[in-house]
């Protein structure tokens, strides 16, 4: 077991608050209408979310500087992914249409 004290109560009903706010939000934002930010509004609100339960949750504000070292660099290892394939959908443009093959006229 680790050798640091327990966190005190109000720092996880404090955390369990504020997940609860946000997902409030979440909802409130899907049922509105915000044509293409929808997206980074929601995975913006579900990077704090998952944040927050990192952090306070699996102890990671306690934790050995390795530790931090090793979550920083894979989540800046997902980011880039994510930027990546962000990058490749939006570049693409699925309104151009092959063209048709013509057809004879010959029966």
């Amino acid at each position: 077991m680790s050798l640091h004290p327990p966190a005190p109560a109000w720092t996880y009903w404090a955390n369990f608050l504020t997940l609860c706010v946000l997902t409030v939000v979440t909802w409130f934002t899907a049922c509105q209408d915000l044509g293409v930010m929808s997206t980074p509004i929601a995975l913006g609100i579900a990077v704090i979310k998952a944040g927050l339960v990192v952090l306070f949750f699996m102890h990671v504000w306690e934790s050995t500087p390795l530790t931090k070292l090793v979550i920083f660099a894979s989540l800046f290892i997902l980011t880039v992914l994510l930027t990546f394939l962000f990058t490749d959908y939006m570049t693409r443009n699925y309104d151009v249409l092959p063209p048709v093959p013509a057809v004879s006229s010959r029966v």
